[in-house]
C-alpha cells in the first residue's frame, strides 16, 4: 500500500480538475433563442466520467436541434467533511437563475442530486428537472449545525418515499441489496455475518444507509460495517483481518478513508491480502477483477445521449420518465475457480471476465490461420513429394539420355571434323590441278587468234575461275571452323583500303551503279587483318552490285568510342531483301536469287571472318531504299584464351 503517493495523486488531480472546471464555469453555450437549460455537476472523484457525460448531453442536443442555451454550473463537491455546505451551494445557484428564463435543470452526479433533494424551497418553480449518475436510494444532507460524528442518514427512495414531481425525466442506478444477500447465501449457505465496507464519501454513507435499511430483512444474519468514514485504511484492514468465520464481505465503495486520503487500486489489492479466505461481493462492480468474486450490480453507462433526447422530447411537450439503469450479473472467472465455486452453479445469464477460453475461441483469427497453415503446408508437402518422386524420375531419365547425347554429340563433332578434313584435304587436291587448267587456258586464250577458239576457250577459262573461288570459299569456311585461320594484325589505314577497294571495283564493274566510300577523314588507322578485312569489304561490295544495276553503293564507316567498335557500312539502291528472308542470308549456300552468279558461300564467309575478329554482322532492317549491310570490327583488339577476339 502506498498512502502518501495516492495522496500526492489526489492532490495534483484534484487541483487541475478542480482548477480546470473553475475557469471554465460557469460554461454557456450560446444558441439561437433566449431560453436556458441549466445543468449542475458536482465534481467528485468520478469527474472525468462526469465531464463526459456532459460532453455528449451538449454535442447530442446541438444535433437533435436543441436552440436553448446551455449554462454549466459546478458545485466542486470534494469530500464528505465539508457535506453540509452543499445544500447552501446548491441554492446560491438555483437563486443565481431565479430570474433566468430556464427551460430545464439537469443534474449530474450524486451529491448534486442529493443537493437538489435537501433543498427546503426550491427558489425556481415549475422548471422540469432530469437527473444523471445519480441512484433512486439517497440521504438527505445534514444541516449546518449537524454534527457529522453523530449523523447516521436513513436511506430514501427518491421516487417513492419523496415523490418529487419537478423531476420529470433521467437516468438512476438501483443497487439490490436482497439479489446479492440472495447470491451470497445460495453460493455459501453457511453464512453468518455480513461485513459491508463502504468509504468516507456521500456515495459511500448512501449505499451504507441502503445496506441497512434493506438488512432488516435478513434478520438470521449479523451485520458488521466496516465504516471508512470512522477508520483509516489501517484499521479497516485490521478488523478485515479479525473477522469472524463464516463472514462474507459485501463492497460498496473505497476511494476516500477518514483520513481523507485518496487511494488507489492498492487499497483493495492490500485489503485482498489481509484475509485471502474470506469470500467478498460487490454491489456496485468495484473490487470485481482484483478482489470480489462478483455481485448484482448496476451496469455503468453513458448516460448524456439519452438524456439529451429526453431534454428534446420535453421541449416538445411529450412524455418522459425516468430510466432505471439495468443490473446485471458479473463474476471474475479466476476468483470463482480460486474460491472452488462450479461454474454451474452461477446464475445462468451472469457475465464472466478473466474467463480463459480455449484457444480457438480466443484467438479465432490465428486459429483459422493456424489450420489454413497446417492444411497448406500438408498439401504443399503431398505435392512436393509427388513433384520430387516425377522429378527424381525425370532427372534419371535425363540423365541417361545425356549421356545418349553425350555421345552423339561426340560422334556428330568427329564426323563435321572429318567432313571439314575431307571437303578441306579434297579442296586443296583439286585446287592444284585446277590451277594447272585456269593457267594454261588463259596462255591458249592468250596465243590463239582463231575466234570460235577464242571463245571456247574464255568459256573454259571463265567456268574454271568460277570452279577455282568455290574451291577457295569451301577452303576458307573449313579453316575458319576448324580455328586454322591465322590472323596478321597490324596497323593499316582505313581509309586508303577502302578506297582501293571503291576504286577497283568502279573499273572492273559491269552494272552503271556506281561505288563510293563516304568519308570525312583522310586518315584513320586501325590495328585489324588487312587482308580479311578487304575480303569482308569485296564481298560485301560484290554482293550489292549484283543487285544494284543503276544507282549508288555506298562504302562508309562510323566510329563508336563508347562501344569500343567501328561500324562499316555497305548501302545500295538495289532490289533489296524481303525482311522474312534477311535472318537466312548469312547460311551457308543460301542464295536470294539462285540465277545470280556466286557461290553462296560469300557471306557466311563474312560473318565467320568478322566474329573470329570480335566483330559482328546485320542487316539493318530499318532501311528500305535498297539493301544495308553493317558489320563491326573493335578498336582496340584484346586476344582472348581461344584465340579470338573482342
Amino acid at each position: 500500500m502506498k498512502p502518501f503517493t495516492d495522496k500526492i495523486y489526489h492532490f495534483f488531480r484534484k487541483s487541475f480538475s478542480a482548477g480546470l472546471l473553475f475557469l471554465l464555469c460557469p460554461i454557456t453555450l450560446f444558441a439561437t433563442d433566449k431560453s436556458t437549460i441549466l445543468i449542475i455537476s458536482s465534481y467528485n472523484p468520478d469527474t472525468q466520467f462526469t465531464t463526459a457525460n456532459i460532453n455528449a448531453f451538449s454535442e447530442e442536443y446541438v444535433k437533435l436541434g436543441g436552440t436553448s442555451v446551455i449554462s454549466i454550473e459546478n458545485m466542486n463537491c470534494q469530500s464528505l467533511p465539508e457535506s453540509k455546505e452543499w445544500k447552501g451551494r446548491m441554492g446560491k445557484i438555483l437563486a443565481k437563475y431565479k430570474e433566468t428564463p430556464l427551460k430545464l435543470i439537469v443534474l449530474y452526479g450524486q451529491e448534486a442530486w442529493s443537493s437538489y433533494l435537501s433543498q427546503d424551497e426550491i427558489p425556481i418553480k415549475n422548471i422540469p428537472v432530469l437527473c444523471g449518475m445519480a441512484s433512486r436510494n439517497a440521504v438527505l444532507l445534514p444541516d449546518e449545525n449537524q454534527n457529522l460524528n453523530e449523523w447516521f442518514p436513513e436511506s430514501v427512495d427518491v421516487f417513492d418515499d419523496m415523490n418529487h414531481k419537478s423531476i420529470k425525466s433521467g437516468y438512476a442506478y438501483e443497487y439490490d441489496i436482497p439479489t446479492n444477500i440472495n447470491l451470497i447465501r445460495h453460493l455459501y449457505p453457511l453464512t453468518r455475518n455480513i461485513a459491508f465496507i463502504s468509504d468516507n464519501t456521500y456515495g459511500g454513507v448512501s449505499l451504507q444507509a441502503l445496506v441497512k435499511k434493506e438488512m432488516k430483512a435478513f434478520a438470521d444474519l449479523n451485520l458488521i460495517i466496516l465504516d471508512g468514514r470512522f477508520n483509516t485504511i489501517y484499521e479497516i484492514i485490521k478488523d478485515i483481518s479479525e473477522l469472524p468465520p463464516n463472514t462474507v464481505i459485501l463492497f460498496g465503495t473505497w476511494k476516500v478513508d477518514a483520513s481523507n486520503a485518496f487511494f488507489m487500486k492498492n487499497a483493495i489489492y492490500t485489503m485482498a491480502d489481509v484475509n485471502p479466505k474470506v469470500p467478498v461481493f460487490s454491489i456496485s462492480s468495484l473490487g470485481v477483477g482484483n478482489w470480489a468474486i462478483g455481485g448484482y450490480s448496476p451496469l455503468y453507462q453513458e448516460q448524456g445521449t439519452g438524456m439529451a433526447q429526453q431534454a428534446i422530447d420535453l421541449e416538445h411537450n411529450k412524455e418522459v420518465e425516468v430510466k432505471f439503469i439495468p443490473n446485471y450479473y458479473l463474476f471474475d472467472a479466476n476468483k470463482v475457480k480460486e474460491m472452488g465455486i462450479s461454474l454451474s452453479s452461477l446464475p445462468k445469464n451472469a457475465t464472466l471476465i478473466n474467463k480463459e477460453e480455449p484457444f480457438w475461441k480466443k484467438y479465432p483469427m490465428e486459429t483459422t490461420a493456424i489450420g489454413i497453415t497446417l492444411f497448406i503446408l500438408i498439401i504443399g508437402f503431398m505435392t512436393t513429394s509427388y513433384f520430387y518422386l516425377r522429378t527424381k524420375r525425370i532427372k534419371e531419365h535425363l540423365e541417361k539420355s545425356e549421356k545418349e547425347l553425350i555421345i552423339a554429340k561426340e560422334h556428330a563433332e568427329e564426323s563435321s571434323r572429318l567432313k571439314t578434313a575431307f571437303l578441306a584435304n579434297m579442296s586443296h587436291e583439286i585446287r592444284t590441278p585446277l590451277n594447272a587448267i585456269v593457267g594454261f587456258s588463259a596462255v591458249l586464250a592468250e596465243e590463239n587468234e582463231n575466234p570460235e577458239q577464242q571463245e571456247y576457250l574464255n568459256i573454259i577459262q571463265k567456268n574454271s575461275d568460277l570452279l577455282l573461288r568455290l574451291i577457295n570459299d569451301i577452303l576458307d569456311v573449313s579453316r575458319l571452323e576448324s580455328g586454322r585461320v591465322q590472323f596478321n594484325f597490324s596497323t593499316y589505314d582505313i581509309v586508303q583500303i577502302c578506297h582501293d577497294q571503291v576504286a577497283t571495283l568502279n573499273q572492273v564493274k559491269k552494272t552503271d551503279a556506281e561505288y563510293i566510300f563516304d568519308t570525312q577523314d583522310e586518315k584513320f588507322e586501325l590495328v585489324t587483318d588487312s587482308q580479311r578485312l578487304q575480303q569482308i569489304i569485296i564481298n560485301l561490295l560484290n554482293n550489292a552490285g549484283k543487285f544494284t544495276s543503276s544507282g549508288s553503293i555506298t562504302l562508309s564507316y562510323k566510329k563508336e568510342p563508347e562501344n569500343n567498335r567501328v561500324v562499316f557500312s555497305v548501302t545500295d539502291t538495289g532490289c533489296g531483301i524481303p525482311k522474312e528472308k534477311q535472318a537466312k542470308v548469312f547460311d551457308r549456300f543460301e542464295k536470294l536469287n539462285e540465277f545470280a552468279q556466286g557461290t553462296g558461300l560469300g557471306l557466311s564467309i563474312c560473318k565467320l571472318t568478322i566474329n573470329k575478329m570480335g566483330g559482328d554482322i546485320w542487316i539493318d532492317s530499318s532501311y528500305n531504299q535498297g539493301a544495308r549491310f553493317c558489320f563491326s570490327h573493335p578498336l582496340n583488339l584484346i586476344p582472348k584464351e581461344n584465340g579470338l577476339f573482342k
